[in-house]
């Protein structure tokens, strides 16, 4: 008898002892998607390079060898960036004044004799930062952006690595900057990683504002047209453009739509272009080539509600309870091109431990378009026990 009580001692033991099996999270499987509409068909240019994205989304698609090609006066794009990013403004603030020496006129008159693009400046004047903002972006003064990367970093060398620094911190792998201008072959990019710069500068009021004027008149250079010849046209509210001989006609530009019902910008670059015996216009032929990226890619935008909240997206299976829905905690609605692929992945924890509550957060469902990239926090749609002492003790 005592032999009896002792073995079964031991087995209630080694049951409530023994390591519970674990709980097995699993996902459901997602077929795959598309957005709705047949492939969307772009008219990319047939030089060069090009990407289109869509501003609060990111990335879209892109056209041509994505290499580093010299960048020209798109340079100042990051110049912009740094300055304001150094020296924020509002949408309509002035900023503090900069004042000209007889060096920056020295720097005027070099840029000028090389024939450089170039704003006129005299000792003794003071642009205040939006002027010289707007003498940088609407004209396009070179001697501008050495005038600016002095001020904010004590030197040009300083102020490009600053610019360098920065192009690491935002993810543009393929971005390398040699001046503050873009004269410089050194400075080097790729269309995309200029569309992703570029919302970056649209997002800041000032920026946006600057880049949307057909002119602006300066203290001593007057009156100043944009280079932008395509501004108020398709849409188009900036954003900068560059020519050398070496980078071609270089064009990034924001064009306002609609999509679903609701206002949208298209941002779009357009690289290494080249005239024709018949247009001889380089900065013409990215013109040309924007101006057809912006009109085929404003009909082929799409949208559509992949997620919605409350979605089964996993479960968990315990060997002593039922299984347990993982919902999604909210809705996703990407945008991307007609017929582009849309992928989405849950991901769960390898190792997952009873008990658990209701509403727990476990695991991610990711859904990807483009740059697009949308994370959604799942959770347990009921309570998972713990395994309990009657399942433990019967369990073998």
């Amino acid at each position: 008898m005592i032999v009896v009580v002792l073995l079964a001692v031991a087995y209630v033991v080694v049951q409530l002892v023994r390591p519970v099996p674990a709980v097995r999270a699993s996902a459901s499987a997602g077929a795959p998607h598309a957005l709705p509409g047949a492939a969307a068909s772009l008219s990319w240019p047939s030089q060069g390079q090009a990407a289109i994205g869509v501003e609060g989304v990111g990335l879209l698609d892109t056209h041509g060898a994505e290499t580093p090609t010299p960048l020209a006066s798109v340079t100042k794009l990051m110049t912009a960036y740094v300055v304001l990013r150094d020296h924020p403004l509002s949408a309509t603030a002035s900023g503090p004044d900069i004042p000209i020496s007889p060096s920056d006129v020295t720097i005027y008159d070099e840029d000028r004799a090389r024939g450089d693009s170039v704003v006129a400046v005299q000792p003794g004047e003071q642009l205040s930062e939006r002027q010289a903002l707007e003498a940088l972006l609407i004209p396009s003064g070179d001697n501008i952006a050495t005038l600016l990367a002095d001020w904010d970093a004590g030197s040009e060398a300083a102020f490009v690595a600053k610019m360098n620094e920065a192009a690491r911190e935002l993810g543009l792998r393929s971005t390398h900057y040699a001046d503050a201008s873009g004269v410089a072959p050194g400075s080097r990019s790729t269309a995309a990683d200029q569309v992703r710069l570029a919302m970056l500068d649209m997002a800041d009021p000032a920026f946006r504002a600057i880049v949307a004027m057909p002119q602006v008149t300066l203290p001593i250079a007057g009156v100043q047209y944009n280079v932008d010849a395509l501004l108020g046209k398709d849409g188009i509210v900036g954003v900068k453009t560059g020519f050398t001989t070496t980078a071609g006609g270089c064009f990034v530009f924001a064009a306002d739509t609609t999509l679903g019902g609701k206002p949208a910008t298209i941002v779009g670059a357009v690289l290494h272009q080249f005239g024709t015996a018949t247009q001889p216009s380089a900065l013409t032929a990215a013109f040309d080539a924007a101006a057809a990226l912006v009109t085929s890619s404003d009909h082929a935008l799409a949208q559509e509600a992949v997620v919605h909240r409350g979605e089964v997206a996993g479960r968990l299976r315990a060997p002593w309870a039922g299984s347990v829905a993982l919902e999604t905690t909210r809705g996703v609605t990407v945008t991307g091109l007609s017929g582009q692929q849309i992928t989405t992945t849950v991901r769960l924890p390898g190792k997952v431990t009873a008990p658990l509550p209701a509403g727990h957060r476990l695991g991610t469902e990711v859904v990807r378009v483009g740059d697009e990239r949308v994370t959604v926090p799942l959770v347990t749609a009921g309570p998972l026990p713990a395994a309990p002492l009657g399942w433990k003790l019967t369990d073998v």
